[in-house]
């Protein structure tokens, strides 16, 4: 099978879209696939044996790390010349448009991936009124699409309000040799918490669509250390927040793996998650998660049995949930080990070979089938 991607983001942007996508195109060339990727931004001509195809695009505004990929020829181009059997809309938006577009007029079926609450994401940078606006775009896009695949049930009820039809669920999978609680390093537990102390950890973005201010709900909480793994325009405010936190700024590969699995309680701020990556790979970590109770986080998180969830509004009380969640696992090991053994065992069927092969096997080959099967006459 020809497979073309066209994704709203791509390698060397570190994030969730680029993160699935680069897993999505090493599993087709694993399989005998061939892949094409075309992405906004710098970058490499090629992943691998997979070619990239890089378009014009602009930098967002308050999230300049994020180039906007630009309608250009160069889709339509790209395209046209690799033929392929499907096209992947990545997260469609402006670029993703652009290639559903070329792609209906070559015939060509498509499978769209939701995987950013645009809409959320707008309300965190506190643009008002472009909520009707936005889920109307939203709409034209994965309308048009052979399928819509949500990540979570909360991300499906979305998508399903605004009237988006042939919707599916399809969770994100997750690298359960990369995260892995025998990763758990007892000398970088000692450096972090040298007096002993129960390590709360927070990984992803550091910036403002995951509300990352409210971390200092839980400073200053006794016996515990705050650990932020990652990079982002907020860090500063974070750190001018809760100074005793330890910064450890983007981590990769195997310091990654041992940082996650090191932690003793994983926390989240974001409430407009249509899946959240990094909840699902503390847990794949043995890693119990606090998380609000919103969006993906709710398909990923069982309350009591693989950690707890919290009001996801940012009121007094609801940080005072947030607070004492953190509180009271802190205070019971036997509890965390117990959670951190169930919160394993509730992802180790979701390894990103079987994810992907169910994406390949049954809604690919479902699209395709369909786009080549004639209409029944009159």
């Amino acid at each position: 099978m020809r497979v073309a991607v066209v994704a709203e983001s791509f390698l060397p942007q570190v994030n969730g879209v680029a993160n699935s996508v680069r897993h999505l195109v090493d599993h087709l060339v694993k399989r005998g696939h061939q892949a094409l990727v075309v992405a906004p931004g710098p970058g490499g001509e090629a992943h691998g044996q997979t070619p990239v195809v890089r378009v014009r695009s602009l930098p967002l505004p308050m999230y300049p790390e994020f180039p906007i990929g630009l309608p250009d020829n160069a889709v339509r181009r790209a395209l046209t010349e690799f033929a392929p059997d499907v096209v992947h809309l990545a997260s469609p938006l402006v670029l993703g448009m652009s290639g559903l577009r070329t792609a209906e007029r070559c015939g060509i079926p498509t499978v769209a991936v939701y995987q950013t609450d645009v809409v959320g994401f707008a309300q965190q940078y506190g643009f008002v009124g472009v909520e009707r606006a936005l889920w109307a775009w939203m709409r034209r896009v994965y309308a048009r699409a052979g399928r819509t695949l949500a990540p979570s049930q909360a991300a499906f009820a979305q998508l399903a309000q605004i009237g988006v039809p042939r919707l599916f669920c399809w969770p994100r999978g997750v690298d359960l040799e990369r995260f892995h609680p025998a990763h758990r390093d007892p000398s970088l537990r000692r450096r972090l918490a040298p007096n002993g102390e129960t390590l709360v950890g927070y990984v992803g973005r550091v910036a403002t669509e995951k509300r990352v201010h409210l971390l200092r709900a839980i400073a200053g909480l006794p016996g515990t250390r705050l650990v932020v793994v990652g990079d982002g325009p907020a860090t500063d405010d974070v750190r001018d927040a809760v100074p005793e936190a330890v910064m450890l700024g983007m981590l990769r590969g195997e310091e990654l793996s041992q940082a996650v699995a090191s932690l003793d309680i994983f926390v989240h701020t974001g409430a407009h998650e249509t899946f959240c990556q990094a909840a699902q790979e503390a847990l794949a970590s043995g890693v119990p998660v606090v998380a609000p109770a919103a969006g993906g986080l709710l398909d990923l998180v069982t309350p009591g049995r693989t950690g707890m969830l919290y009001p996801p509004e940012e009121s007094e009380a609801a940080m005072g949930g947030f607070r004492d969640a953190v509180r009271h696992l802190a205070g019971n090991a036997e509890l965390r080990a117990q959670m951190g053994l169930a919160a394993r065992d509730s992802v180790v069927g979701r390894g990103w070979e079987r994810i992907l092969d169910d994406l390949i096997d049954v809604h690919y080959r479902a699209v395709v089938e369909s786009a080549a099967t004639p209409p029944l006459a009159a």
